[in-house]
């Protein structure tokens, strides 16, 4: 009886899993998500590998890269967007002395209050201030950026896939609708309805190809690097401010890594180690045979 009742419950739950499964593709047919192609599905780039000192399992950071990408945001893409889970003091970790920290802290205008008077008003960075958003409020920022409010860049490559190569790939990507084209196939001629709005840019690594952030890096030499480093060229801007906001993401991404091997070592020689001692214990133990 008992194991009528087990059958006749795992039948219950997988027709329960058939049906499931049957209701969702029914909800995406109906949703028209199978229906004909689109110029975003078609036409959308995956991020191309921006070849980060970072990535991979023995990545490490490059921090003559990290702060000329720090010097990149702060020159290009502080105007816009925040860092606010950064702190000034974090740029130790680059290789920043205590009073070049100070100097980059002092550069920002932060939220204050005057002493005398209890007003709200700013005042310059400390080193114990976070990056401050270059805008008030979502109002203020939507109003400057024509109803695009540009999201602060603290997380950015944790919270888009393959994230260092999609800021890398998304600043490189702008292009012009009427002539990108893959394998010989045009935007304007496979999807003549496609269009670019107003106040948006094409840039077919942007989910909906359309983008509301005109281009940041447009000119060779546009940030000042010094003397000995690589030429500030818009790929290799692109590249090293990729490289800085994913140290911003995961500060702690290449001591994680660093630490993850002994571990995993450790791991399975603990591993090894049990399964010999398990041997030794009962190899003078013999298994019943069963009768025949």
């Amino acid at each position: 009886m008992i194991r009528l009742i087990g059958i006749l419950t795992g039948l219950f739950f997988a027709l329960m899993a058939v049906w499931g499964f049957g209701t969702g593709l029914a909800t995406v047919i109906s949703d028209g998500q199978l229906k004909e192609a689109t110029a975003e599905h078609e036409f959308h780039l995956h991020p191309r590998d921006a070849e980060l000192a970072s990535d991979g399992a023995f990545g490490k950071w490059d921090l003559a890269q990290l702060q000329r990408g720090m010097q990149v945001y702060k020159e290009v893409c502080a105007a816009c967007h925040g860092l606010k889970f950064v702190a000034f003091r974090d740029l130790t970790a680059l290789g920043y002395s205590e009073a070049e920290v100070k100097a980059i802290a002092a550069g920002f205008q932060v939220p204050g209050i005057d002493p005398n008077t209890g007003e709200a008003n700013t005042r310059p960075g400390l080193p114990t201030d976070y990056f401050p958003s270059p805008y008030p409020n979502s109002v203020a920022a939507a109003a400057a950026n024509n109803n695009a409010i540009p999201p602060d860049l603290s997380l950015m490559t944790k919270a888009r896939h393959d994230g260092g190569n999609y800021v890398y790939s998304l600043l490189t990507g702008y292009r012009n609708v009427d002539t990108f084209s893959i394998d010989g196939k045009k935007v304007k001629e496979e999807f003549p309805e496609f269009s670019t709005p107003p106040n948006t840019h094409f840039n077919p690594y942007f989910a909906n190809l359309n983008i509301a952030m005109a281009a940041p890096l447009t000119t060779e030499g546009q940030v000042t690097y010094a003397e000995g480093q690589p030429k500030a060229t818009v790929d290799q801007m692109s590249r090293d401010v990729a490289a800085f906001l994913t140290w911003t993401a995961e500060p702690k991404k290449v001591k994680r890594t660093q630490v993850g091997w002994p571990v995993m070592g450790f791991l399975l020689f603990a591993t090894i180690l049990a399964w010999m001692a398990k041997n030794q214990v009962w190899a003078a133990i013999k298994p019943k045979k069963k009768p025949a």
